[in-house]
């Protein structure tokens, strides 16, 4: 399969998952079984990447600002902006992309490997539908997730700048405070809920549409997060441009 029928396959496969809905007394469960293994269990791994990439971000810039005529509150603003714009919504969504994308494509491709999704289709559930949407619906929490992330990311780099003597707490948070754009948050928000939508698709494509046995849903779990990565990159330049630029 080529790129171009690659990309009608996706199309298609979007537009199958909104018809035919499953029961909603069905699909409820569903969800909120996606949103504790996809959300909730993701907490932990984003809420330690967060703290210390924020410490990182704050040390290192820090140890650039080596002229004395500098404003110390600089290492809070460039923090900020650092997690706010980048590291929460992008950064976090491709560690997202190896963790929640693995496993929905290994899932999902178990399934057609045992000929599960072949029986759902059989008894007339729309198996699209009845795997995918939940998964899509529940990544529409992610937003909260980065909120986390920028808050614990923020937390993590003025504890380092301040325990490392880099900077007092009272020059970091006036940084923090600093030019403070709302709409900035709003922009990550967005690129957040963009970022989910390919979370929940393009692994689950992979999956889906795989074709072999137990050795080609680890090549699809790769090629899924490869792909998903792509895609978190590419759209995070073109959101950038579209409301920064």
């Amino acid at each position: 399969m080529n790129y171009f029928e690659s990309i009608g396959s996706y199309a298609i496969m979007i537009r199958e998952v909104f018809k035919k809905p499953t029961k909603w007394k069905i699909m409820k469960t569903l969800i909120l079984k996606e949103i504790d293994e996809l959300m909730f269990g993701s907490l932990g791994i984003i809420i330690f990447i967060s703290f210390f990439i924020g410490g990182v971000v704050a040390i290192q810039t820090a140890l650039n600002l080596t002229n004395p005529l500098l404003p110390g509150y600089l290492i809070g603003f460039a923090t900020r902006q650092s997690i706010i714009l980048e590291f929460a919504p992008t950064f976090c969504s491709i560690i997202m992309a190896g963790k929640v994308g693995s496993y929905i494509t290994s899932s999902i491709g178990t399934m057609r490997v045992t000929e599960q999704i072949d029986a759902l289709e059989v008894m007339g559930v729309n198996a699209l539908n009845y795997l995918v949407f939940p998964k899509i619906i529940a990544l529409l929490l992610y937003p909260f997730v980065i909120a986390i992330a920028m808050y614990v990311g923020i937390f993590g780099g003025w504890l380092a700048g301040v325990s490392g003597g880099h900077s007092t707490s009272a020059d970091f948070i006036e940084g923090i405070q600093l030019d403070f754009i709302p709409f900035h948050v709003t922009y990550a928000f967005i690129k957040t809920l963009v970022f989910a939508f390919i979370l929940a698709t393009i692994p689950s494509y992979h999956g889906f549409y795989m074709k072999g046995g137990a050795l080609e849903v680890g090549k699809a779990s790769t090629t899924s997060f490869v792909w998903t990565s792509v895609a978190i990159i590419f759209l995070n330049l073109i959101l950038t441009q579209l409301f920064l630029g």
